[in-house]
């Protein structure tokens, strides 16, 4: 079964960029790119590479978490029997009726949030749990497929932690590439200017824990 596809990415942009009565200029502005890009992500004419909604997202103050989630102290509750009623009856309740937004604690692939951004790049959601900020994501990266359309390397707030399932990924760190096979791990501090790029034949298919913690 398909995994979910979620509301509209530019739309959560466009919800937290008026929220704080930004103008699409001075959010272009604080994010290196024009306004007319990022008028096209708010109305799905275009979607953001990795890099780039790593950099509207940090110039909103937001998380990406917040990107998954479908509107602001919005929640994904788990289903309840037929006919149940009253408070929250157990500690999972609890949390997902918390402020935040909870996926779990047991995930199917049919249930998973999808975000496909562009390059080629999906991300789907795994988990989540509400005021944790860890994004834990199985990332796939279609064959030329590349974090940054423009090549150039990210950098974020918190670290991240990945496992490559399949296919091959180059990870560019600092100064270094390193060639990512099936097996094998990383783990670094992602305020380090960094790169995925696809330059196989198949898909890469890794997954990834990202916080905005140190």
């Amino acid at each position: 079964m398909p995994a979910q596809e979620l509301p509209s990415v530019g739309q959560r942009i466009r919800e937290e960029r008026l929220k704080r009565d930004l103008s699409l200029r001075s959010l272009a502005r604080d994010v290196g790119v024009s306004a007319s890009l990022i008028s096209q992500i708010e109305n799905e004419k275009s979607q953001p590479s990795v890099s780039t909604l790593y950099a509207i997202t940090s110039a909103l103050g937001i998380s990406i978490q917040d990107v998954f989630g479908t509107g602001s102290a919005q929640v994904a509750d788990q289903p309840r029997a037929v006919g149940e009623t009253g408070p929250p009856s157990t500690v999972l309740e609890a949390l997902g009726s918390a402020r935040g937004s909870r996926l779990g604690p047991y995930v199917t692939p049919a249930q998973r949030q999808v975000i496909t951004l562009d390059s080629g790049v999906t991300w789907e959601r795994l988990g989540a749990l509400p005021h944790v900020a860890t994004d834990f994501l199985m990332v796939t990266y279609d064959p030329g497929g590349t974090s940054s359309s423009n090549d150039g390397l990210m950098r974020h707030q918190g670290c991240e932690f990945g496992y490559l399932i399949s296919g091959e990924l180059v990870l560019t760190l600092g100064f270094e590439d390193i060639v990512l096979r099936p097996g094998d791990a990383l783990s670094f501090d992602s305020t380090t200017p960094h790169r995925y790029r696809n330059e196989g034949t198949v898909p890469a298919v890794g997954v990834w824990f990202v916080t905005d913690q140190h």
